[in-house]
């Protein structure tokens, strides 16, 4: 429980606290940015084409966020008939995801050059927190993966959907995604990082960031 681990040790959990905050807010940003640039100008219209946090933040999201240490954004709204190609909606959709993925492996790739350079040690504290940012980017995109709405994955699915399928969808998601959630806080399972565990690992590898502070 990440609000626990704020009053045991507040300066690891602020920490975890604020590069969370920091990667939704710049994932849902990048919905809104690539939502505009692709000509719908709902993000923009409803104030989500901003890098202000509080504007990004969902509700729900946010409490289990301090709950279990892992939440979700509050969704773009966005309107796909001012979409001139068919395919903006698919990179809409993907764009949070890609995000994190470069945010994941602009750090990796810094962490190496300060610790090439001999600027940190490999296992100093700085070196810790960047290593753990990495590895929540790679996590949230990994997270967002997941064909369960609200969450990013779904939107893969939906365009294959009848549209009273994609109401249901939609409309029972979050129900599902909290059933899951509740499941693994009752059960003391993790359904969620099992889920997104090898896929976690898989691009860690890649970027050469050691996730075990995270999946173990």
């Amino acid at each position: 429980m990440l609000l626990l681990s704020i009053f045991q040790d507040p300066i690891v959990g602020i920490i975890f606290l604020g590069i969370i905050v920091f990667s939704l807010t710049f994932h849902e940003f990048a919905h809104a940015f690539v939502a505009n640039w692709a000509g719908d100008p709902t993000p923009k219209l409803e104030g989500r084409l901003t890098l202000n946090p509080l504007s990004h933040l969902d509700p729900i999201g946010s409490i289990m966020l301090l709950i279990i240490g892992f939440g979700w954004g509050k969704p773009v709204p966005i309107n796909p008939n001012y979409f001139k190609h068919k395919s903006s909606e698919l990179w809409v959709s993907l764009a949070g995801i890609i995000t994190n993925l470069i945010i994941a492996l602009s750090i990796s790739l810094i962490l190496k050059l300060l610790i090439s350079t001999g600027t940190i040690e490999a296992h100093s504290f700085i070196s810790q927190i960047l290593n753990l940012a990495a590895v929540l980017n790679i996590a949230l995109a990994s997270f967002n993966i997941l064909p369960i709405p609200p969450l990013d994955g779904s939107h893969l699915l939906e365009p294959f959907m009848s549209q009273p399928t994609r109401e249901v969808y939609q409309n029972f998601g979050p129900y599902i995604l909290l059933g899951i959630i509740v499941y693994d806080q009752i059960s003391g399972s993790s359904v969620f990082l099992g889920l997104i565990r090898p896929l976690i690992l898989a691009i860690s590898k890649i970027f050469g960031i050691d996730p075990s502070m995270l999946v173990g």
